[in-house]
């Protein structure tokens, strides 16, 4: 387990996925993340590469050849390497090396750098075409927060408050069969209040985002996910169809790809979503969350 501190936040990262499993606030005691609680989910904060969400039939079409890949692609279970640290950051790299043409046909190199500031996690990809072609890909962050923080509150103590970007119109989509559809734009998204049901059609899914904040009504702690710039932002937890509740965590996820729409063609250059690049050339992104 690599960590990394600042005099607000002990963050513990696994080399495994290069994935964040726990965030300790000095100043306040309390662990924000998920715990990775197998009866409920194993993961704290997978990335998500080369796709987002599901394939319609778990397979696409690329210059005449069909391939198969599971829900959110494999990066999140790759060995990373650490290639630099300090205090304060830490950068992990993964290189393809040929082992996922069987699955995705590009050659490319990852990095995901994690750095402090002040009560702050700032996340950032770097995905680099090391293949002599154009390079079609997704990639997402999906983590999870415990939800409630503590033993006097529950799920319906706590929402969330969205900020949309500046001068674009909300779209709303929402999942069928696992596949994406659209349900037109989403009016006076402000607040939405944490309910056991709120999830019992999976994950609300928004484009033109650029913050989602998840906080206590009685204590006013949470999490604040900033990601300007995101196509797409997803929220999510476990329901429960059994008994009606869902798991003890909020996922807040930005994106850049979705799942597959049910009217999809299967070809991956024509995904809803994708992005291209070029030979020899790097995509950049990142997020934060900060903690308070």
């Amino acid at each position: 387990m690599i960590v990394i501190e600042n005099d607000w936040l002990k963050v513990s990262i696994e080399r495994h996925g290069a994935e964040v499993r726990k965030v300790t606030h000095k100043k306040n005691a309390l662990d924000y993340m998920w715990t990775g609680d197998e009866t409920y989910w194993g993961r704290v904060s997978p990335v998500l590469f080369p796709i987002v969400g599901r394939l319609k039939g778990d397979h696409y079409q690329l210059d005449g050849q069909t391939y198969k890949m599971s829900q959110h692609g494999f990066l999140r279970d790759a060995e990373f390497d650490v290639a630099e640290q300090t205090s304060t950051t830490v950068s992990f790299v993964f290189e393809s090396l040929g082992r996922f043409i069987h699955v995705y046909p590009y050659e490319f190199k990852a990095v995901i750098q994690y750095r402090l500031k002040e009560d702050s996690l700032i996340v950032q990809w770097q995905i680099l075409n090391e293949s002599k072609e154009e390079m079609y890909f997704s990639i997402g962050a999906h983590p999870a927060f415990k939800v409630p923080m503590f033993a006097n509150e529950t799920i319906e103590d706590y929402h969330l408050e969205f900020t949309p970007a500046a001068n674009q119109n909300v779209m709303e989509y929402e999942i069928k069969n696992s596949l994406i559809h659209e349900k037109g734009t989403a009016h006076d998204l402000s607040t939405i209040q944490i309910t056991s049901s709120l999830f019992a059609n999976d994950a609300l899914i928004y484009s033109n985002i650029d913050k989602v904040t998840l906080v206590s009504n009685q204590s006013g702690y949470g999490v604040e996910v900033m990601f300007q710039g995101f196509p797409f932002v997803g929220i999510w937890s476990k329901y429960e169809e059994t008994d009606g509740t869902i798991a003890p965590f909020v996922c807040i996820e930005p994106w850049y790809g979705i799942a597959d729409t049910s009217d999809t063609t299967g070809n991956f250059k024509e995904k809803f979503g994708v992005n291209k690049l070029e030979a020899g050339e790097t995509f950049q992104a990142e997020y934060i969350m900060r903690f308070k």
